[in-house]
This record gives structure tokens, C-alpha cells and sequence, in this order.
């Protein structure tokens, strides 16, 4: 059944990208420029492949793996404070109910209209992937996008590089120009593209935010400076913690990108309140 995700114009995009890209930096700018027979072109061709392997498997990993589906029959644990009544309890548990799934679903968990269904710490539904970025797939998410920057910033300077040695006056016919140039513009704007993605990504990870939960802070945080008050977002629990809590415990597992062992049901989350 998952194998259908593949059936996916944007999913064949995304292989057919990656296989130009290793193609032309291995074996036409690396070739033209140190040759392969080099320690040099050697060594570039081992690094490049090692990126571009872990830049496909991270790639596989969040297609194949699903986000998080809410656990059958799950309900809210409203806790009860001051003598709080059943009414006023089954009045909070409405707040989190699905119309759409006619279900209650857990905090940080949303519906999905491409899916179809609520997503567990939903971060976003992705077209690239053909699947939602949620609980159980964000690290191999973060990591596709973490390799895929490394790697086309590694392209980039290998056909910068090339360009710059190459001798032009022997062999710089005009359409031999054209075709570096554009090269070069390309995976400098796909670099670029990844890179910005990256570093949002990053931002996020640290302050253990999604993306949904970033646009709906900023009214949060409007409201909060408008009645004299300061919005803290409520799972930030310190960079540190938030940062082992999406990539795991043991920093030499952090750059596996199905090492997701540590990954909790998603029904629940520590919060700045919990650490007072």
C-alpha cells in the first residue's frame, strides 16, 4: 500500500533531480576537472556519493514512514483543577475534537485535507514526499532537507570550480558557456532554495515548534503584547531538550535518519510548565 505514494509526479521530480545532479557532478564537472583516476577526484566522488546516498535514504524514510495516526478511541486527559465539574471538563474536551474525523485528537495534532485524516504534531503535508511531515517522520524530514543543502552546496562548488579552471580559449565553445552557466545558476538556486528551507527548519527545531504552531503563535503573540503580556511558546523546553527530542538522545545517531527509536506515542508533550 505504501508503494502507491511513489505513483507521484512530484515523488519521480524529485528522484529525477537527484539523479541530473549526482550525474553531471560526478561524472561531467568532477571528470572534466580533477578526473577520476586522481586521489583528489577520488576522494570528491567517494564524499559526493556518501551525501547524496544519505540525501536518498532520508528521502525514502519520510515517503515510507507515516507521520502518526491518533490512537483509536483516544481521549483527552483534562486535568481537573479547582473542583472542576464533568460539564465544564466534556466543554474543554470539545476544543480538541475533529469535526472532520468526528474524533478527539491529541495537542499538536491537526487535520489533514490531503490525508484526510489528523496528523500527529503535524508540522505540514508535503508534495514532495506525497506525505504529511508530523510526529514520526520529521527527523528523516529535517535530515532530507539537511544532506540535500550539503549536497548541492558541494555540486556547486565543484561546477564553480571546474568553470574557473577550465580553458576557455581552447575549448570554450559558445554553447559549452551556455551549458555552465546555466549549471552553475541552477544548483546555486537549488542550493539557495534548500538552504533557506534549512535554516526555518533549524529555527523550529530549536524552539521545538511546528509550522502550523509558528503562524498560529504570531496571533498569539500579538494578543499577548497587545494586553501588557509576553507569549512564551508553551512546548520550548530549552534548545538542548528540544533538539534531542526530534533527533534522539545519542548525538552519534542524530544524522541516521530512521535511528527513531526515541520517538514518543505523540499523544502528549512536555511543557515549560512541567520543568516549573
Amino acid at each position: 500500500m505504501q508503494w502507491r505514494r511513489f505513483v507521484s509526479l512530484p515523488i519521480l521530480a524529485v528522484l529525477l533531480l537527484m539523479i541530473i545532479v549526482f550525474y553531471g557532478t560526478v561524472f561531467i564537472f568532477l571528470d572534466d576537472w580533477v578526473g577520476f583516476q586522481s586521489s583528489a577526484g577520488l576522494t570528491n566522488v567517494v564524499i559526493f556519493s556518501t551525501l547524496a546516498s544519505f540525501t536518498l535514504f532520508s528521502f525514502l524514510v519520510s515517503v515510507f514512514t507515516d507521520p502518526g495516526a491518533v490512537p483509536s478511541g483516544y481521549f483527552p486527559d483534562i486535568e481537573s483543577s479547582d473542583g472542576s465539574d464533568q460539564e465544564s471538563r466534556e466543554s474543554e474536551a470539545l476544543t480538541k475534537r475533529c469535526d472532520k474525523c468526528s474524533a478527539y485528537k491529541p495537542p499538536r495534532a491537526h487535520h489533514c485535507r490531503v490525508c484526510r485524516r489528523c496528523v500527529l504534531k503535524m508540522d505540514h503535508h508535503c508534495t514532495w514526499i506525497n506525505n504529511c511531515v508530523g510526529q514520526r517522520n520529521y527527523k528523516a524530514f529535517f535530515l532530507l532537507v539537511f544532506y540535500g543543502t550539503i549536497s548541492s552546496l558541494y555540486s556547486t562548488v565543484i561546477i564553480v570550480g571546474c568553470g574557473v579552471q577550465k580553458d576557455w580559449e581552447s575549448f570554450g565553445t559558445t554553447r559549452l558557456k551556455t551549458f555552465y552557466i546555466t549549471s552553475a545558476v541552477m544548483i546555486s538556486l537549488l542550493s539557495l532554495t534548500l538552504g533557506t528551507l534549512l535554516g526555518w527548519h533549524i529555527y523550529l527545531l530549536i524552539h521545538n515548534m511546528t509550522t502550523i504552531e509558528y503562524y498560529e503563535g504570531t496571533r498569539k503573540v500579538w494578543l499577548a503584547k497587545k494586553s501588557g503580556q509576553i507569549y512564551k511558546h508553551p512546548y520550548d523546553v530549552g534548545a538542548y531538550r528540544n533538539v534531542t527530542m526530534i533527533l534522539g538522545p545519542h548525538v552519534l545517531k542524530w544524522l541516521w535518519p530512521s535511528a527513531s527509536s526515541h520517538v514518543k506515542d505523540g499523544t502528549s508533550f512536555p511543557t515549560v510548565r512541567d520543568s516549573l
